[in-house]
């Protein structure tokens, strides 16, 4: 698998997610909106993993009283991806 992906983020301060993906590996998460600083850094610590690490790792993460996360919704986006429902 080999492209880039906009997944458009629902429930978060971030409204966008993009996502570059290189022979099944992740190259590049950038997100949109939300907190930069630490938006930065999940896009750091995920750089070189497999989506389905990625998604084992960040699915299921709350912020606060929400329902989601900003780490919760790049699983989403990646499991939408990979095609994994």
């Amino acid at each position: 698998m080999t492209g880039k992906f906009q997944y458009p983020t629902s429930g978060t301060c971030s409204r966008l997610i993009e996502i570059e993906v290189e022979e099944g590996i992740i190259k590049n998460v950038g997100f949109i909106g939300g907190c930069h600083g630490n938006l930065q850094g999940i896009g750091a610590l995920v750089k070189g993993m497999t989506p389905e690490d990625v998604i084992a790792r960040l699915e299921n993460i709350k912020c606060g009283n929400k329902p989601t996360s900003c780490p919760d919704q790049l699983s989403k986006a990646l499991r939408l991806m990979i095609g994994m429902q």
